[in-house]
């Protein structure tokens, strides 16, 4: 009847059969019969354990019952005494008469004890190491679950990964036709065979075709695998132990020579430097900028360049450290770097670094102090001689006497000087820069600022300038002769005043309002053709033009229609004058008692009402006939 455990029962019959035909291929012995059952006792139950120890004398060719008996026994005792616990099977009922099923077990314990159980993972030994063995080299293939000895192994393909994760180069897992169950089991039994030496102990049938496949029959089948590839394992753990040395060695060889060639390249950088600064003196630096550029460039130094030294020093010190570490680490010999390439070495040559430093940075401060000092002294130098030479001017300018035109070349003489002076103050303005720019605040050497000189000599200019108008103006006043002192200092004084800007000119608006002020009223059309004409004939409304135009406005010329005007003014346009209206003009009491006894009276306003003189105003004296009387012959 065919039942799981019948089929079962066929599987291992084979696979103990060829594995018992595997050890007689290994042996001398030739069976002198295919009785599978014998077989597997007389030649199975001995090949394992034959080794070096000999079984001793048995029946090469057993015809009767009782040489068979005598050579089980002997088997049987041999293999006892090899440590195989055998229990419930005599060599006569059960072997002899062919219990497969005691015999079958029987041969089981063989192949754990003498192939299986040598097998060792982790701990683990025979089937949890065997199982353990198979799930590590399988795991980097996702279509391989190894769980058992049964089901796992129904598709080929763990078959095929077992191959492919020790000789890749027998088979192309990637390119597998994952779902042929046959062909891939069939492939793996044949390149197994054929290249592995591991017999080919199942069937395919036996694996794929079966709904439970046998657990033993592929344990003894895939055991092969295992003692095929430990070989080629320790083979490989060899050379990894050698090949891991040669790497230890390598990677240490690494670190030495980029520890040796940084050490060599920083210790180049910090001498180079410094050979760099000695043959780079800094008295050449005489201007701040060039003092401040080595300054700036000697602090970029320190920012950029020097801390990439700061790092690869720790860097190296760090490197030198792992070296020793994976030396000792490995009882290995300790590093020594070669002659002045230590870290001693290193740390002297960055102690003598530190004291290029100092001194650099010392010798570039003390060119900047000497530098502001110079300019300190150079502005100051500039300065006083500025402000003495101004003072020279405003003396010269306060002790001119003499005649006015004498005055007029002595002041146009110091004119002459200004535009020097001016060039001067630049000179000065480009010192105070300089000291601006390298920061120099104080100085002791002088009290003045360009500012307050350029002030003072404003006020020189300005100086200058009134000095020449005024000698100019009174030039001008001394030439007019019919202008009383009083009139002429108001006169000046007005143009003074209206001329804003101080330019000794008077446009139109400020003409008519000097003239207004001293009660010189024209029409706008008037002002508009006197201001034309003064500008036709004196080129501007100057000082001299407007004393001509007051000249000839006020000038006394006595003639009768000017008098009538004056008297008509003063009696506010009465045909007649009192002794109040000429005592409100503020004429001279003198010139009010003559007008009295020489005008004639006329017929007053209080006669005509019966008034006396004595009414208010006074008498009444006729101007007009007065005149009229006085000009009588012209």
């Amino acid at each position: 009847m065919d039942t799981p455990e019948s089929r079962s029962r066929d599987t291992q019959q084979r696979t103990f059969c060829k594995w018992s035909a595997e050890y007689e291929a290994r042996s001398a012995w030739i069976p002198d019969d295919d009785l599978a059952r014998e077989r597997s006792i007389r030649r199975g139950a001995a090949d394992p354990v034959d080794g070096d120890t000999s079984l001793g004398r048995y029946n090469k060719n057993p015809r009767m019952r009782v040489q068979k008996a005598e050579n089980v026994n002997k088997a049987l005792e041999f293999i006892t005494s090899r440590g195989v616990k055998l229990t419930n099977i005599g060599p006569e009922a059960d072997i002899i008469d062919g219990n497969l099923k005691l015999i079958l077990g029987m041969i089981w314990t063989l192949i754990l004890r003498f192939t299986i159980a040598d097998i060792s993972e982790e701990g683990l030994s025979a089937k949890e190491g065997l199982l353990l063995w198979c799930q590590r080299k399988t795991e980097p293939y996702t279509e391989v679950n190894v769980q058992d000895f049964s089901h796992s192994w129904s598709d080929g393909l763990a078959l095929c990964a077992l191959i492919h994760c020790h000789r890749p180069d027998l088979l192309d897992y990637d390119k597998l036709d994952k779902n042929d169950r046959h062909g891939n089991t069939r492939l793996a039994f044949k390149i197994a065979a054929e290249h592995l030496n591991i017999p080919q102990l199942l069937e395919v049938e036996d694996l794929c075709d079966s709904a439970h496949p046998d657990e033993r029959s592929v344990m003894t089948y895939i055991a092969s695998f295992f003692h095929a590839f430990s070989t080629m394992d320790q083979a490989e753990t060899v050379s990894r132990r050698v090949e891991k040395f040669a790497e230890l060695m390598q990677s240490v060889w690494l670190i030495r020579n980029d520890y040796e060639r940084r050490v060599r390249l920083l210790l180049t950088a910090l001498s180079d430097i410094q050979t760099h600064w000695s043959s780079a003196p800094l008295s050449p630096l005489t201007t701040y900028p060039a003092a401040k550029e080595q300054s700036h460039l000697f602090t970029a130094y320190k920012q950029t360049t020097k801390r990439t030294w700061v790092t690869e020093r720790q860097d190296l010190a760090t490197l030198f450290g792992n070296v020793q570490t994976k030396l000792r680490t490995y009882s290995l010999r300790e590093y020594v770097p070669p002659r002045g390439l230590g870290l001693a070495d290193l740390d002297g040559a960055w102690e003598a670094l530190l004291g290029a430093e100092a001194e650099r940075s010392r010798g570039i401060n003390a060119r900047i102090r000497v530098i502001k000092e110079d300019l300190r002294k150079k502005f100051a130098e500039l300065a006083n001689d500025f402000e003495r030479r101004l003072h020279e001017i405003s003396t010269e300018l306060t002790a001119i006497e003499g005649p006015l035109e004498t005055q007029q070349q002595q002041v146009q003489e110091i004119q002459t000087r200004i535009p020097a002076l001016s060039s001067a103050l630049e000179s000065v303005a480009q010192a105070e820069a300089e000291c601006t720019a390298a920061n120099v605040e104080e100085n002791d050497y002088t009290v003045f600022t360009c500012q307050d000189l350029e002030f003072e000599l404003e006020l020189v200019m300005h100086s200058v300038g009134k000095k020449i108008v005024f000698i100019d103006n009174q030039i001008v006043s001394r030439n007019m002769t019919n202008l009383t002192p009083a009139q002429l200092e108001e006169f000046e004084s007005t143009f003074r005043y209206f001329d804003k800007d101080e330019t000794n000119t008077l446009n139109l608006a400020e003409m008519i309002a000097a003239l207004a002020s001293l009660g010189i009223v024209y029409s706008e059309e008037d002002m508009d053709l006197i201001y034309e004409q003064l500008v036709g004939e004196y080129g501007a409304v100057t000082f001299e033009a407007f004393i001509n135009l007051l000249v000839e406005i006020t000038e006394d010329q006595t003639s009768p229609d000017q008098l009538r005007e004056a008297f008509r003014g003063i009696a506010k346009d009465k045909p007649f004058v009192t002794e109040l209206d000429l005592r409100l003009a503020h004429l001279p009491a003198a010139s009010i008692e003559y007008l009295r006894e020489a005008m004639p009276r006329g017929q007053s306003e209080g006669e005509s009402n019966g008034k006396s003189d004595g009414a208010e105003g006074g008498a009444e004296y006729d101007y007009e006939k007065f005149i009229d009387e006085v000009f009588s012959n012209t």
